[in-house]
C-alpha cells in the first residue's frame, strides 16, 4: 500500500518513501508549526534546482534556517523591482516578435541579445519563413511571456499559456490526448508541431522529444535557457539534431552545472542532523550557519537534504519529462 506525499513534498514525489516517512514524524513531534517555521519550509517546497538561481535559494534557506526567519518567497519583491533576467527574457520576445511581424532576422536590432547571444544569431536558426514556423514562434513567445512577473501574468488571459502537450501541470507527466480547443483553428499546425521529434540524448542515451513538448518545457528561469531556446528555434527551424542535450526540469540533470555544489551543500546539511561519515565534504561556513541543531531545525535541514538529493537523482517514473518522446499516439 502506497502512501501519498504531505504537500511539502509537491517538488520531490508524488508518493512517500521510508525516508520522507521518518522526516514526517520528526514533522508531528514538533507540532505545531509556528508561522515562521512554516514559511521556511514552504521555500524548500519551492525549491527547483533547475533554476538558474538556485544555488542562492539553497543559501537563503540554510541562511532561514539558522535565522529562524526568512523574507524570502514570492510576492516578497519591492513593487517596480525587476527579475535581473527579465531583460533577456524581454529581448526573446522582443526579437521573436519581430521576426513574426516580417522583419529580417539579420535586421533585428544589433543590439539585442538574449544573454550573450546576438538576436539575430538566434532568429538565422528559423531559416525561411513560413505560416507553420510563424505558429510555432508565436507559441514560443507565449511560454515566455507567461513567465515574465509571473504569477501576476497569471491574471491576464494575454499573457496566459495554453500548453501544446503536457496538460497537468509543472509537476505531472500527463499528455494531452487530442488538440486543445484554444489551438483547433490550426489543429494541424498543432499536430505537425506535436508529431516533429528532436533527436538528442537523456543520461547519455538516445532519446527523442517531441517539439511540442520542448516548447512546452521551454522555462525561462532554467539555467540552460538560451541554448533549449536555440535548440527549439533550430527544430522549428528544420535542424532536429541539436549538437547538444535539450535539459529541463528532471530531463538531464546530470548537466546541471552547479551539481557538485549541491551535493556538498547536501553532506553539510546531513552531518547537521547527526550523519557523520568518514572523509564527508562539508561547507563549515554552511554548518555554522544553520546554528543550533534543535529538533525544528533538524526537521528543516533534512527536509531540505531530501529534496536536494531527490531533485539531483529522481527516479525516471516521476520525471517531468522522460527520456521518451511522450504519449505513444504520436507516432500512430
Amino acid at each position: 500500500m502506497t502512501t501519498s506525499c504531505r504537500s511539502w513534498w509537491r517538488n520531490c514525489a508524488i508518493e512517500v518513501d521510508s525516508e520522507m516517512l521518518g522526516i514526517d514524524r520528526m514533522e508531528d513531534h514538533i507540532t505545531p508549526i509556528g508561522p515562521n517555521v512554516s514559511k521556511i519550509r514552504e521555500l524548500i517546497s519551492c525549491l527547483e534546482l533547475c533554476h538558474h538561481k538556485a544555488e542562492q535559494w539553497v543559501y537563503n534557506i540554510i541562511e532561514a534556517i539558522g535565522a529562524g526567519e526568512t523574507k524570502k518567497g514570492l510576492g516578497t519583491r519591492s513593487p517596480g523591482q525587476f527579475h535581473p533576467a527579465e531583460k533577456t527574457w524581454q529581448n526573446t520576445c522582443a526579437a521573436l516578435s519581430a521576426w513574426c511581424a516580417g522583419c529580417p532576422g539579420s535586421s533585428v536590432n544589433l543590439s539585442l541579445s538574449i544573454g550573450t547571444v546576438p538576436a539575430s544569431q538566434l532568429l538565422a536558426c528559423l531559416g525561411e519563413r513560413s505560416p507553420l514556423k510563424e505558429w510555432q514562434v508565436q507559441r514560443v513567445i507565449e511560454k515566455i511571456r507567461s513567465c515574465i512577473h509571473w504569477p501576476q501574468s497569471s491574471d491576464d488571459p494575454a499573457a496566459q499559456y495554453i500548453w501544446l502537450l503536457l496538460s497537468g501541470g509543472e509537476y505531472e507527466s500527463t499528455y494531452r490526448s487530442q488538440c486543445p480547443e484554444h489551438y483547433k483553428e490550426h489543429e494541424d499546425f498543432w499536430q505537425t508541431t506535436v508529431r516533429t521529434m528532436i533527436y538528442d540524448t537523456a543520461d547519455g542515451d538516445q532519446a527523442e522529444l517531441s517539439l511540442a513538448l520542448a516548447i512546452d518545457m521551454l522555462w525561462p528561469c532554467h539555467w540552460n535557457f538560451v541554448e533549449n531556446l536555440q535548440m527549439v528555434l533550430e527544430a522549428i527551424g528544420g535542424k532536429l539534431h541539436p549538437d547538444k542535450p535539450f535539459a529541463a526540469c528532471g530531463r538531464n540533470i546530470v548537466l546541471l552545472p552547479n551539481r557538485e555544489r549541491m551535493e556538498i551543500f547536501s553532506k553539510t546539511l546531513r552531518v547537521f542532523c547527526g550523519d557523520v561519515q568518514e572523509d564527508t565534504e562539508v561547507d563549515k561556513k554552511l554548518l555554522a550557519m544553520l546554528g543550533e541543531p534543535t529538533e525544528v531545525n533538524r526537521w528543516l535541514a533534512a527536509s531540505l537534504d531530501k529534496t536536494i538529493r531527490f531533485q539531483l537523482d529522481p527516479p525516471a517514473e516521476l520525471r517531468v519529462i522522460s527520456a521518451l518522446e511522450g504519449p505513444a499516439w504520436i507516432k500512430q
